[in-house]
């Protein structure tokens, strides 16, 4: 059974169909995904131009405008289409859907927060940042400009970015991939043998904290940026400009691999004692001008 609305005015809608995918295409505004109890809901606080089409059918919803698809979303090619849009359109659009969706965001100029999902999470964004709280299923986030920003996330993430830095709290326990131009990079890992991390980055800063002590084989590489470590176990060496720290933490179950052209590149230390960043994540980490759901990320998103 499909079912149809269009969107031109602030409205709530409960879907009565179980939700296994979403799908949002917006530009402008802000995107906020959040686990909680069935059924399905959706709030658009705020919309200005065209309408919005949320559809249903077989499990699927989508939220979109009528002339976008996910084509037009693609990360390297997004900025082309951001000056043509973002000054005809905007929506601020909540979700709460069940923990074990998959979610698929497109969005230009706005920024996108998903919290609590357990299943797979695809974002790609243009001057807009990601923000991801407690995501447990696997992450495949791409921003041009926007920033990322991981909190207690315990499935694999694979990160690009242009010019949007990367920052991961209380690490992962699934494997960490990413790759930016010029975004700086910084990665907390809160496991003694998380699995393997590996950032390339061609100026951006990197730097790295890891637990100690820690079960992880370290290599990291820099043409011409400076290199740190705080581990004694680690050898810094280099060659007619080039710098490497190289050698194995513990065990060496886990791997670590750092690649820079002229970023500079830090291996840190994590105290033992130290509290996780888990008990730092922001009780509201939407974006200022949104959270229309009375939302807790910590815990879900209440009944509307």
């Amino acid at each position: 059974m499909s079912e149809k609305w269009t969107v031109s005015a602030p409205q709530k809608i409960t879907f009565g169909e179980p939700v296994r995918r979403v799908k949002v295409r917006t530009l402008a505004g802000a995107v906020n995904v959040v686990a909680g109890e069935a059924p399905a809901r959706l709030e658009i606080s705020e919309i200005d131009g065209a309408p919005l089409e949320v559809t249903v059918d077989d499990g699927e919803l989508l939220i979109t405008y009528e002339d976008l698809q996910w084509k037009d979303f693609q990360w390297k090619s997004l900025t082309r289409w951001i000056e043509g849009w973002r000054q005809k359109r905007r929506a601020v659009v909540s979700l709460v859907v069940p923990a074990g969706v998959d979610v698929e965001v497109g969005s230009a100029s706005s920024d996108t927060v998903v919290s609590g999902i357990a299943g797979r999470v695809h974002a790609n964004t243009a001057s807009g940042g990601v923000t991801l709280v407690r995501v447990s299923g696997p992450v495949d986030a791409n921003t041009v400009s926007g920033t990322v920003e991981a909190h207690g996330t315990s499935g694999g993430l694979k990160i690009n970015t242009v010019s949007g830095a990367l920052t991961v709290f209380a690490g992962t326990s699934g494997a960490l991939k990413a790759n930016s131009v010029s975004g700086a990079m910084t990665v907390d890992l809160d496991r003694p043998a998380a699995a393997d991390v590996e950032l390339t980055n061609v100026s951006g800063e990197v730097a790295v904290r890891i637990p100690a002590p820690a079960d992880t084989q370290v290599r990291a590489d820099t043409t011409s940026g400076s290199v740190s470590s705080s581990f004694d176990q680690l050898q810094v060496s280099s060659n007619w400009g080039a710098k490497r720290i190289t050698g194995t933490l513990g065990s060496g179950t886990s791997r670590l691999k750092i690649t820079t052209v002229s970023g500079s590149v830090a291996v840190l230390r994590r105290p033992e004692d130290e509290d996780g960043p888990l008990d730092a994540v922001p009780t509201d980490a939407t974006p200022s001008d949104s959270s229309p759901l009375a939302i807790d990320h910590q815990k879900g998103a209440d009944e509307a």
